[in-house]
């Protein structure tokens, strides 16, 4: 991709929160242009589940940006970071992960971040390869560059701290690594979430210590879930994992609210800045429908995940289901543990449906709710553990649930 200075400034700055030091970025871009030597962009990630979801892809799109003007992705796999655990975010600490998991884990990171990034431009790194190789002398020696003081800074730590909550000494070692993965591999710049923003700063402060120039630093903002309020996790049921089926993954972009698929188009979409402002304002002039936006969205994004005639076969099923109202045939059995037999809104809220038990029971006294093809008006319904239910809200969204012991979940 061709384009100038400015041009790309502000392509990189789409989305973002942070970009630090603030004006840097130019002068590198310019420096980089003039010798022609590509910057070296870091993102890492640590392979701590088999599967990714949009959430994580948000900042393998902005890589793939800087891979499209030409620079050099070092993406590390956190195989050794991994084994402690990110304490990013944590109230308690963080149970590590064995090797195997591990490795079994990094295996399937792989496949799946090419179907966004470029292989051309990309080297991929497993950080054991030096963490693991340090000696316990260089381990203290890394230790002795940052202080207890300053980790305490670090929000998470500092709230632990405060409520006399346990934090375990290789919890601080953890910034630390990520930080000496950047003094390994002479980044220039290192990616991460806005949650990540202490940890990429260590990483500036360890490569001055170690004689190196300081890498900027980019942060990206934490992608909501389809339930538009929380962020996008598996464990909260409002994800779309990368390995979705095609028809399965159209739905569920099409199941967004039209105010944060705006949200999706930014941080997820390879549709021009001045394409987008169009529709948005085509869109609030009443001259275009919010839904064929989406539509086009959608199919975007199967395309990049499966292929295009995949997308265009969803795009047909989606319309024609939503035209004649059908039930979907395809849905995905989604398995929830309760120690008692639950409420219907605390299901729709697991399922997705619903985004808190109070929106939940409202839709059920609004008769937007059906269960196995009944209305249901009653909001202290419960269902059956051990039963497998088809649950409706409205007339497109559907999820197939079983319920079971809390003791029998997986």
């Amino acid at each position: 991709m061709t384009m100038n200075t400015e041009q790309a400034e502000a392509q990189i700055a789409l989305g973002t929160v942070d970009i630090l030091p603030e004006g840097e970025i130019s002068k590198r871009l310019e420096l980089a242009a003039e010798k022609s030597e590509p910057l070296r962009i870091k993102l890492g990630m640590d392979p701590t589940a088999p599967d990714l979801h949009l959430g994580h892809t948000v900042l393998l799109h902005k890589a793939r940006q800087f891979q499209d003007m030409g620079h050099k992705l070092l993406f590390i796999v956190g195989d050794f970071t991994a084994m402690i655990g990110d304490p990013t975010g944590k109230n308690v600490t963080r149970k590590p992960l064995s090797r195997e998991e591990v490795t079994a884990n990094a295996e399937t990171y792989q496949r799946q971040v090419f179907k966004i990034l470029d292989p051309e431009h990309t080297e991929i790194h497993f950080n054991s390869k030096w963490l693991g190789a340090l000696a316990p002398e260089a381990l203290i020696q890394l230790a002795a560059r940052y202080t207890v003081a300053r980790m305490l800074e670090r929000d998470d730590f500092s709230k632990r701290y405060a409520a006399n909550q346990p934090i375990a000494i290789h919890e601080f070692l953890y910034p630390l690594l990520q930080g000496y993965d950047s003094v390994a591999i002479k980044a220039d710049l290192e990616m991460g979430g806005t949650d990540q923003r202490f940890n990429l700063l260590v990483g500036r402060e360890l490569q001055r210590e170690y004689s190196q120039k300081a890498q900027m630093v980019l942060t990206m903002p934490i992608l909501e879930g389809l339930d538009g309020v929380q962020k996008m996790s598996k464990s909260l049921g409002n994800f779309i994992a990368v390995e979705d089926p095609a028809v399965e993954m159209f739905g569920k972009i099409m199941s967004i609210s039209d105010v944060l698929m705006w949200r999706y188009y930014t941080l997820l979409s390879r549709v021009s800045v001045q394409e987008q402002e169009r529709l948005r304002r085509g869109a609030e002039a009443g001259l275009l429908n919010p839904r064929d936006i989406k539509l086009d969205l959608a199919e975007e994004l199967v395309t990049r995940f499966h292929n295009k005639e995949e997308a265009e076969a969803a795009r047909t099923t989606f319309l024609a289901r939503f035209q004649r109202h059908e039930t979907p045939q395809d849905l995905p059995l989604q398995n929830y543990a309760f120690d008692s037999p639950p409420r219907l809104a605390q299901v729709l809220v697991q399922a997705g449906l619903a985004s808190s038990n109070s929106e939940a029971m409202r839709k059920i006294r609004e008769n937007a709710v059906r269960v196995n093809g009944e209305r249901a008006d009653d909001p202290a319904i419960t269902l059956n553990i051990g039963e497998e239910y088809l649950l409706q809200l409205g007339k497109r969204h559907f999820a197939r649930v079983t319920l079971c012991a809390e003791k029998n979940a997986n």
